[in-house]
Order: C-alpha cells, then sequence, then structure tokens
C-alpha cells in the first residue's frame, strides 16, 4: 500500500475504494442532490471524498464512512425530532460535523432549521458540505461554527447547569462561538467524535458538552464512537492508538463524575459493526469492532 508523509509527520494511506450506501442513504443523497443516476452520485461523492481527503487525512473519509446517517440510526433519533417540534427553542448541535450530514438529515426530517447548528475544527470541511449537496448558505441557511472543543474562548469551561435559564437565546446566526449557549442546549449529537481523543481529553470534552446541555429535564447528549468490551487502546486501520471507553466506564464517566450522582441517565449498547469498514484492532491484533451508541439525559 503506498503511502506519504504530510509535512506535519502524519502518514497518509491511498483512498478506499469500496464505496457503498445503503438504501436509505443512496435515497436521502438522491434527494438531496438532485443527482438521481448512481453512477453520477457515486463520481460526485468521489470527488468532494478526494478533496476532502487533501484538507485533512481522517479514516472516516478515507474509507467512505463519512456518507453514513449516524443519527438517523440512533435509538432516540425520533425522541430528538419530537424535542425539536414540542419545546420552544429547542437547539441542536451536530459538533464534530465535518460535511453537516446528520445535521441536513434532521432538518429534511423536519427538525426546525432555525434551531439546528453545526460545528466542527476545520470549516472547509462545511464547504465541502454545500458543495456535496449542492446548497449555498442561503438554500441551506443552518449557521456553522469552526473553533477547537478545546479552546476555552471557543467553549468557555463551566459546570453543568442545575436550575433553567432565564432570558432569550442568542440568534444562532450571531454568535462566533459556542460560549453564549452555555446551558442552552437541548439536544447535542456527537458521533465519530469522542474516539478521535485519548482518556484525559475525552473526559475534558465531556466536561465542555454537559457546561453546553440545558438542565431542562429530556435534554440530551447522543450519538456513537468505537467502543470496546473492556477499555482501552484499539488500533484502527492505519496503525493508529484509539482509546476506547466500554459500556460500564462510559456510564462512570457521565453518572457521577461529569454530572453529580443520579442526576442523568445514561443508555449505552454496543453494537457490532461491519470490520472492513471499521479496520480495528485490539491490543491483542485480534479484529473487532463495535460502535458505543450512547444517550445521556437529564432528570
Amino acid at each position: 500500500m503506498a503511502t506519504f508523509t504530510r509535512p506535519d509527520g502524519r502518514v497518509v494511506y491511498p483512498l478506499d475504494n469500496e464505496y457503498h450506501l445503503r438504501s436509505d442513504e443512496s435515497e436521502f443523497y438522491k434527494a438531496q442532490t438532485g443527482i438521481t443516476d448512481d453512477a453520477a452520485l457515486e463520481q460526485h461523492i468521489r470527488a468532494v471524498q478526494k478533496e476532502a481527503y487533501a484538507v485533512f487525512p481522517y479514516n472516516c473519509i478515507r474509507r467512505f464512512n463519512f456518507v453514513t446517517l449516524k443519527i438517523s440510526r440512533h435509538p432516540i433519533y425520533q425522541d430528538v425530532l419530537k424535542l425539536g417540534k414540542e419545546r420552544p427553542g429547542a437547539i441542536l448541535l451536530d459538533i464534530g460535523c465535518c460535511f453537516g450530514n446528520d445535521a441536513r438529515k434532521a432538518v429534511a426530517d423536519d427538525y426546525p432549521i432555525d434551531h439546528v447548528l453545526g460545528s466542527d475544527l476545520r470549516p472547509e470541511f462545511w464547504e465541502l458540505g454545500h458543495k456535496l449537496f449542492k446548497t449555498t448558505v442561503n438554500s441551506f441557511p443552518v449557521p456553522f461554527l469552526a473553533g477547537d472543543v478545546f479552546d476555552p474562548a471557543f467553549i468557555a469551561p463551566a459546570q453543568p447547569a442545575i436550575d433553567r435559564l432565564n432570558g432569550a437565546t442568542p440568534d444562532l446566526s450571531t454568535l462566533a462561538s459556542l460560549t453564549p449557549l452555555t446551558h442552552r442546549i437541548s439536544a447535542i449529537h456527537a458521533s465519530s467524535f469522542f474516539h478521535l481523543f485519548n482518556e484525559e481529553q475525552q473526559h475534558v470534552v465531556a466536561e465542555k458538552l454537559a457546561a453546553l446541555l440545558s438542565p431542562e429535564p429530556g435534554s440530551v447528549i447522543f450519538g456513537s464512537h468505537m467502543g470496546a468490551f473492556q477499555k482501552g487502546d484499539l488500533i484502527n486501520g492505519v496503525g493508529r492508538a484509539i482509546f476506547a471507553h466500554s459500556e460500564d466506564s462510559w456510564k462512570d464517566l457521565w453518572d457521577g463524575d461529569i454530572f453529580p450522582k443520579g442526576k442523568v441517565e445514561v443508555s449505552t449498547s454496543l453494537k457490532q459493526v461491519d470490520r472492513n469498514t471499521t479496520g480495528v484492532s485490539g491490543p491483542d491484533g485480534a479484529r473487532i469492532a463495535h460502535l458505543l451508541v450512547y444517550s445521556i439525559h437529564r432528570l
């Protein structure tokens, strides 16, 4: 397998040829892009993939996992849509959103578009999302905020909220950071996000997301990422370590550490996925692939 090394020392592997869309994904992308021919849609997605991989060579881009619709497969997705319709001003944040596929799916399924927000470290991915879906900032006006979750100027450190906030929620289109939304976000979707970080960093990210979450009962942080039966490092398809929580360690992190014990309900499940598309192995070299699917609800 031919590789090359970036100036930052990161080894870059060639793009994966295993293009794959599930039937619901194919239907979604055809409806969103207006490209109804399968071959033309594949060509379009591959062209955007190539541009995105040049921005930063994430394994999920290399292996076409970036086209997966994660949010709509989550077991609480219908509850999140209901929250958006029934709670006035309920904000949905898709953090680590990349092209914004999941935010777009929620909008397509009638989550109020003026209460949806995307955020990622690299704004180029959001811009490529417009290219992928053939939209503009006018035709798809969901605000996007570029920023580093670890930057206190982007998300200021704060304790989880105890009481409901008074006052109007800021206009999402006017924001320059996520800090003004501290304690004000009703639903935070974070998929293929936590496993980008080591154990200590994951703890910091959890603290940051907890600070953003509204104290209203039913407010939720949800998503999925690589998990394991016992917490520890996994090795991905290009030889890099990924820290993975177990179901027990993930529950302990949120209920009793990030939030006071008994203030949240944490639901988890380990879901076996296609090993060929994830390309993850454990410390003993055994091929494993499990997603930790989770939700953290305020009580």
